[in-house]
């Protein structure tokens, strides 16, 4: 495994890859000790490099935070379950600017009562801002849960509503 630091607006970004491709995108506030518990996690000792799917993920995420890229196309190499990853592949649907409640993805997921594990997974979510779960928020419009922090949220949002051409209306 190998990772690397990208800045972004928000504060840090820690990139980690396999060779097969991306495995998390987190906000490093605490840099070695996220590094240790990504470690552990994997099993594995990091080392920093730029890895060419690092390169690319960190030249989009520039573009990203620049307002010139709306999707991403890096390969994915990540751990977790079936239903995870299948809700975090109905989160990659989320169209960019634009948001969808809890029930909306539960019920895309095909299960309406699923809130709950639709919100667990979405919270496990290993890659912020490629795989979009800042783009759900509740039923009331409210934000909820976010693994970066509610003010991350919000500014992502606010950004994207920015380079989006559409305008929704007042979130929170």
């Amino acid at each position: 495994m190998k990772y690397n630091i990208s800045e972004s607006p928000l504060g840090e970004l820690i990139i980690v890859s396999s060779v097969n491709g991306l495995c998390v995108v987190e906000f490093a506030d605490d840099r070695q000790k996220l590094i240790q518990k990504l470690e552990k996690k994997f099993n594995s000792t990091f080392k920093e490099n730029d890895y060419p799917i690092i390169k690319k993920c960190k030249t989009q995420l520039t573009e990203y935070f620049n307002g010139t890229r709306k999707e991403f196309d890096i390969p994915f190499d990540l751990c977790g379950s079936d239903f995870q990853k299948k809700v975090w592949n109905l989160l990659g649907d989320i169209p960019y600017g634009k948001t969808v409640s809890y029930l909306e993805l539960s019920k895309k997921h095909g299960d309406p009562k699923a809130i709950r594990a639709i919100a667990s997974a979405n919270g496990d979510n290993p890659v912020a801002i490629l795989i979009p779960c800042h783009r759900v928020i509740g039923s009331d419009g409210s934000l909820t849960g976010y693994a970066g922090g509610l003010a991350r949220k919000q500014w992502l949002l606010e950004h994207e509503q920015n380079f989006s051409g559409h305008r929704q209306e007042k979130l929170f």
